[in-house]
């Protein structure tokens, strides 16, 4: 029995989501509209269809209640509330306030890691399939892209190719790697042998890590995430690491993340070029909001939450693989991202990936297009939504689209 509620569908047209308002709206980025009868399953941008924690509720309002909004500093409560979530959540130890900046969203933390180590013009390795936000923010700042591409196992599992990866860096010279841990969108949570292999080979070319786990709370099944910092000391050292309740709690909207930066020396050029602008700076909201999410109730919240997402994604992935012959997935262990490899059911149906996704979108189910995050015939589904809904999909793919 759940203390919160993940089953209740919750109308959010008019309360400022994109995803149920800027379907058939912001062309090249959202789903189509469905035709009339059908309403929308907002399974495309990476936010949920759940209620958060009510403790972020109630940490606003108590401060909203108070009539004056000026400046102010991070508090003391603030940092102690990241380092206790990280010392419970991930087992760090050793984090304490110094390490912690404010970020304005994580994409805004890689782009300030970005132009303190390197110079526009310059590659950066990432892995493919590529977050889309990586692709606009990395390349539209002037940087050279270079994909190291994960390769499915025999188990069908997505791996990092390490020698692919040392022999892109060398040929283009690289000196700025931006990781992704958990990955978005395979969903893998990388194994401590994995991590550990990468940063070797970082670490014997010279590489400053950019390292994201927004994804880090969402973990399924069993699994467990271990931070890129903690393998050794010189990843410790060598790693610049974002991190947000903005995922984990559904608080986009606020804008709210943060680094994690061990090395005096990184966390001063990193901060040299965040806080120089004048724009990196917190809203007095969005720290409460954090206070609220990481409070004892919170961690109930993520646990449940977790329990439900790995519900949802074992059904879905079960229902695809015994009714869409063709339709290749890889369950993920952590997000609540489905990554669906249509190469096979396309050519063995003569559909175009457009005519597929159209497909979906006409019914309702507004999944999201492959092709933006650097694969030539995908769709990216999101599965944090109540499991009826869910259900609702798969039947209406069933049925309408597949």
């Amino acid at each position: 029995m759940s203390t919160y509620d993940f089953t209740s569908i919750i109308d959010r047209h008019g309360k400022d989501a994109i995803a149920v308002d800027g379907v058939g709206r912001v062309p090249g980025m959202a789903p189509a509209a469905p035709k009339p009868g059908f309403d929308v399953i907002p399974m495309w941008v990476a936010d949920m269809n759940f209620p958060t924690v009510p403790t972020i509720q109630e940490e606003i309002i108590r401060r909203a209640q108070h009539p004056m909004f000026g400046y102010f500093q991070p508090t003391d409560e603030y940092f102690n509330a990241i380092i206790d979530w990280q010392r419970t959540r991930n087992g760090v130890t050793g984090l304490a306030a110094e390490h912690i900046g404010y970020e304005n969203g994580v994409l805004g933390g890689v782009v300030s890691a970005l132009k303190a180590f390197a110079t526009p013009g310059d590659a950066v390795l990432l892995h493919s399939p590529t977050y889309i936000g990586f692709t606009h923010s990395i390349g539209d700042n002037g940087y050279r892209i270079v994909h190291s591409p994960l390769v499915r196992d025999a188990d069908g599992v997505w791996r990092m190719d390490f020698d692919d990866m040392d022999r892109k860096i060398k040929e283009n010279n690289i000196h700025v790697a931006v990781f992704c841990s958990p990955h978005n969108p395979c969903g893998r949570v990388w194994e401590r042998w994995e991590i550990e292999r990468a940063m070797e080979v970082y670490r014997a070319n010279d590489c400053v890590v950019i390292s994201d786990e927004i994804w880090s709370d969402i973990i399924l099944g069993g699994h467990k995430h271990i931070p890129t910092q903690s393998v050794s000391d010189d990843a410790r050292n060598r790693t610049i690491a974002f991190y947000a309740p903005s995922k984990t709690f559904n608080l986009a909207g606020l804008v709210g993340s943060y680094h994690i930066i061990y090395s005096e020396y990184l966390r001063d050029r990193v901060l040299a070029v965040s806080g120089k602008t004048h724009y990196n700076a917190m809203n007095v909201l969005s720290m409460h909001a954090l206070i609220g999410a990481y409070r004892p109730e919170g961690h109930v919240w993520v646990d449940e939450l977790r329990a439900v997402l790995t519900e949802n994604v074992e059904y879905a992935v079960d229902y695809i693989r015994s009714h869409f012959e063709g339709i290749r997935v890889a369950k993920p262990e952590g997000t609540y991202m489905l990554f669906l490899d249509c190469t096979d059911w396309c050519a063995a149906h003569g559909v175009t990936l457009e005519e597929l996704e159209k497909r979906g979108s006409d019914v309702g189910v507004a999944w999201q297009d492959g092709r933006q995050f650097q694969h030539p015939c995908a769709i990216r589904m999101n599965l944090a939504l109540p499991k009826s809904r869910v259900e609702e999909a798969m039947h209406r793919l069933s049925e309408y689209v597949f």
